[in-house]
């Protein structure tokens, strides 16, 4: 088992990215809500209090009880974690005449301060906040500002707790990683949690686990199964079943390529090619909300046919990830969201659920994938969603709308690969329109279909910019699309940035 960095989630949006960083430091961290830390688990050694949608005057702000977590452990409290402290204390936290958001000069008032040790001397960082501690309590020192925060950081005189009013985590803060560095240092982190270290635990409790039971597992073609695949093999071998459902929405050629990939890996994989039914379940079904359900029903199906075909089936793996866990429960630890890949399956066919990525962020998947060996068309391959094609093409789906956006979208994808851009963008679709303009080809006029492209850039798909792909490129594609894919003659290029768009049209 590994030493943990605990972040009580105050309900911050970069609540994530902080545990990300400290992954990316070679260190294990847990997100828990901030009214559940676990006061008993012997393997914690330091707390970080994360940010806050709120401010600590709020009265429905969240307000935890820190007493076991100050004088106990080294804490680090991010902006509205520092000015919760603060509050806590006696101390004066007010709002701005202006809420603080951007880059800031930090200026150290303490240079040996374990936690600002080695930074630059006038280095930025991000804020972002509207109330800004304006009265320290007693006992708490300044130990760096900012032209507009006389207190951007705080120490804690007798214990080990420091406090921030900027942003570490975030990629603007020129010396964040230090900063979560130094704070590593202060709590004597091993810094273990490799891509190796984990599959090596994993495994081991993968093995003690499952014993001899058998395993059946849904892939889909993506990492997060993929990888999940590969880790359960590893540990159980034939045990282990995999099914891959066609369902006829698939990028051109995918299930061939994709079974082919598999088979390499060595994994005991069954493809099921059900195309026909799910068409006929689509058939004259426009609006996307009802394309997903039949599409998500019909996996369902499919997959609970095959599985009951197969004997002494106990355990259903899934490529469950830890935003996915994360998500699935407000700060008061209420569900809000499943994370379940085949929601009621386990409960239905008397299984029991085995999630060996449970405790990983997606680039951390990649390294472990990397670390297995997997090949990196499998690895890097662009997220790909559930329904596929089904919410690709606007509108009713038919197989003829879904060949044509299949060959749009092929030519798309390739030449992304030939021109090098394809591991520079988060997600890159063509999306088939329910438009139909005049053309011109040859000397007739043509009354054909359009088709729209997308690209964003993104670390988590939670905000996304549109893709500043080469004109030269998008002209190359535009006239290889126009001219080879029959019934296309008009292409559009997406600029819409996530908000307000999102990243897939519906």
């Amino acid at each position: 088992m590994h030493e943990k960095i605990i972040i009580l989630d105050f309900g911050s949006q970069t609540t994530q990215l902080i545990g990300r960083r400290l992954r990316e430091l070679n260190v294990y961290c847990e997100i828990v809500p901030c009214n559940r830390f676990p006061a008993d688990d012997p393997l914690v050694k330091g707390v970080i209090l994360s940010g806050s949608p709120f401010s600590v005057t709020d009265p429905d702000a969240f307000k935890p009880d820190l007493s076991a977590v100050r004088g106990k452990y080294p804490v680090l409290g991010i902006c509205y974690g520092a000015q919760y402290m603060a509050w806590l204390s006696g101390g004066t936290v007010e709002k701005g005449d202006l809420r603080e958001y951007g880059r800031a000069v930090l200026t150290p008032l303490d240079a040996e301060d374990p936690l600002l040790k080695g930074a630059e001397a006038h280095s930025h960082v991000w804020m972002s906040h509207g109330d800004t501690i304006t009265k320290i309590p007693p006992g708490f020192r300044a130990i760096a500002s900012t032209a507009d925060v006389p207190v951007a950081a705080y120490r804690i005189d007798g214990e080990p707790s420091w406090g921030v009013q900027f942003h570490p985590e975030v990629f603007h803060t020129e010396e964040g990683t230090l900063f979560l560095d130094n704070f590593l240092r202060i709590c004597n982190m091993k810094k273990d949690w490799t891509p190796a270290s984990f599959i090596e635990v994993a495994v081991e409790t993968l093995k003690q686990q499952l014993g001899d039971d058998r395993v059946i597992l849904a892939l889909s073609g993506g990492v997060d199964s993929s990888v999940t695949a590969v880790l359960l093999n590893r540990a159980i071998g034939r045990n282990l079943t995999c099914i891959f459902v066609d369902h006829g929405l698939l990028r051109k050629n995918e299930f061939e390529h994709v079974m082919r990939d598999y088979e390499h890996l060595g994994l005991n994989v069954i493809g099921v090619k059900a195309a026909d039914r799910f068409y006929r379940q689509l058939d004259g079904v426009s609006d996307p909300e009802r394309k997903r359900k039949i599409i998500g029903k019909g996996f369902i199906d499919v997959f609970e046919e095959e599985a009951r075909k197969l004997d002494r089936i106990k355990w259903l793996g899934q490529g469950t990830i830890y935003p996915d866990i994360i998500e699935s429960l407000s700060i008061t630890g209420t569900v809000i969201k499943s994370h379940h890949n085949v929601g009621g399956l386990p409960e239905k066919m008397h299984m029991k659920l085995v999630e060996p990525l449970r405790l990983l962020f997606k680039d951390e998947v990649r390294r472990v994938g990397r670390e297995l060996g997997m090949t990196p068309n499998l690895i890097n391959r662009h997220p790909f969603p559930g329904p596929g094609l089904g919410i690709r093409v606007l509108g009713a789906v038919t197989p003829e709308k879904v060949r044509t956006l299949q060959d749009a979208d092929d030519i798309y994808i390739r030449m992304l690969r030939e021109w090098n851009l394809y591991d520079q963008v988060w997600q890159a679709a063509a999306i088939l329109l329910p438009v139909r303009s005049v053309g011109v080809m040859g000397d007739e006029r043509t009354y054909e279909n359009t088709v729209a492209l997308r690209a964003v850039t993104s670390t988590d798909a939670m905000t996304a910019d549109w893709a500043h792909l080469p004109y030269d490129f998008l002209s190359k594609v535009s006239g290889e699309i126009i001219n080879k894919v029959r019934g296309v003659n008009r292409v559009v290029y997406d600029i819409s940035s996530k908000p307000p768009a999102t990243i897939e049209w519906e």
